[in-house]
């Protein structure tokens, strides 16, 4: 109905001036052809336009159109087909759907949702992601590496979603019904992996603003790297990151970690860095699980040297004195079990004479270096101040370190994410007992044994 009502209505008038331009050669019906062809062109352009509509009713009536003529377009080319067997999608066609998609100057994320449906089609989402890409070098050229917000998170809003295939016998679902699909490009786990390496790489490249750099490296470890045939390519883009500082360098954790550990990557001075991360925010900020997570493993190594350990144990016990009580049910267990895996920073719990304060302790807080920082030379007086905090729960976990410890590492992947909610609900579902108190009736008038008012008042 929306094509009829745009072929009625919207189109110019006849174009005699196509007709008269036409060389006699040309047959009536060959004429008749090439005029169609042109309101065609006309009407594509039309759906273009209205993609930036005011009503959203408007712009996905005109999204379906044309997602419509790019399917009809690939069973019906516009083009002659050279050989039997060669492609024939409508790469142009759906250039002008993403430029539709893409727009500067306001929020596109609703109708990206709306075509999200198209994407499940591996050559949609294949030429969607060669259009991006065309769209990205384009725009971003001519701002000179100056964000463009609006643009930029359209851009995320419509690749972040793509679903990548894992083996190339899943690449089964095709808009396009070719014949010799198998002998085709497209049809290439490689080939797709390719072009979804060259998007990001392409998008990331760019300056990004910070809220849409934290989304970005929120999703870079398991919805990027994984689908990349050289993901080692990343390296720049999350090393930069690492070296920003605050919460753009606690998110770049995860997709270092992919890099260090299953692609060699070496970062000079990696352990330096992540000790410099440690500031009162990590206790507070919504990303503490995933922090603590990684440098968990990152902390793993037996064959980390013990004043290195040492130095994170003192760091994180300093800072556990101004932390929330659900942070602090977490790095207890979580300094117990360094301890477990490093015997020799045992000595930071048993040392005879040690400081008892801050005053008298040795380490220095302030020095960037770990290996500089004594931390040896101190104990972990921190630990024992937290054994009079007013949450019993905190006095309880902190009054381990009193006793041996045990082998057997606690498991503190239920405690990461603890939030101060579920220790109040927990608090509150707790059932009191009932505590034995010695009590006297009241008498009188105040409650008082001899009261000279119970000789004339009564409380019955």
């Amino acid at each position: 109905r929306c094509a009829g009502l745009i072929w009625c209505a919207a189109l110019p008038g006849p174009s005699l001036d196509v007709c008269l331009s036409l060389t006699e050669s040309y047959s009536a019906e060959d004429k008749y052809r090439i005029w169609m062809r042109h309101r065609y062109r006309d009407c594509v352009g039309c759906l273009g336009e209205l993609l930036g509509h005011d009503s959203f009713q408007v712009k996905e009536m005109a999204l379906c159109t044309l997602m419509k003529f790019v399917e009809l377009e690939a069973q019906y080319p516009l083009i002659k087909i050279e050989w039997k067997g060669a492609l024939t999608f409508p790469y142009d066609l759906l250039k002008v759907v993403v430029d539709g998609l893409l727009p500067t100057e306001e929020d596109a994320s609703l109708l990206i949702s709306r075509f999200q449906e198209y994407m499940e089609y591996d050559d949609v989402r294949y030429f969607v992601m060669k259009a991006v890409t065309a769209s990205i070098l384009q725009v971003m050229q001519k701002t000179k590496e100056r964000p463009l917000p609006f643009y930029q998170q359209n851009v995320f809003s419509l690749i972040s979603p793509i679903n990548m295939p894992n083996k190339e016998s899943e690449m089964v679902k095709f808009m396009v019904k070719q014949d010799n699909r198998e002998e085709l490009k497209l049809s290439k786990l490689q080939a797709h992996k390719q072009m979804f390496q060259k998007m990001w790489l392409t998008f990331l490249k760019h300056k990004l603003p910070t809220g849409l750099y934290k989304k970005v490296l929120v999703i870079l470890h398991d919805s990027v790297l994984p689908y990349m045939n050289e993901p080692t390519l990343m390296m720049d883009f999350l090393t930069v990151a690492y070296g920003i500082g605050g919460a753009i360098s606690l998110l770049a954790l995860n997709g270092l970690f992919i890099l260090i550990h299953q692609h060699n990557l070496e970062y000079p001075d990696f352990y330096k860095k992540l000790y410099s991360l440690l500031d009162p925010s990590i206790y507070h900020v919504k990303y503490r699980a995933r922090f603590f997570h990684l440098t968990d493993l990152f902390l793993s190594s037996s064959h980390l040297p013990a004043y290195l350990v040492a130095a994170f144990i003192k760091r994180l016990s300093r800072l556990a004195l101004t932390a929330p009580p659900e942070a602090l049910l977490m790095v207890i267990p979580f300094i117990c079990n360094l301890f477990r895996r490093h015997p020799a920073c045992r000595v930071l719990v048993h040392r005879p004479g040690g400081p008892a304060d801050m005053s008298e302790d040795p380490y220095v807080m302030e020095e960037e270096e770990p290996s500089k920082s004594r931390a040896l030379e101190s104990s972990l007086w921190e630990i024992q101040s937290l054994q009079s905090h007013y949450h019993p729960d905190v006095v309880k976990a902190a009054a381990v370190l009193n006793q041996s410890l045990s082998e057997m590492e606690d498991d503190i992947s239920g405690l990461l994410e603890l939030s101060n909610y579920e220790l109040f609900d927990k608090e509150v579902k707790k059932k009191a007992v009932d505590v034995p108190l010695e009590f006297e009736q009241v008498r009188g008038l105040f409650g008082k044994k001899n009261d000279i008012f119970a000789e004339h008042f009564s409380l019955d």
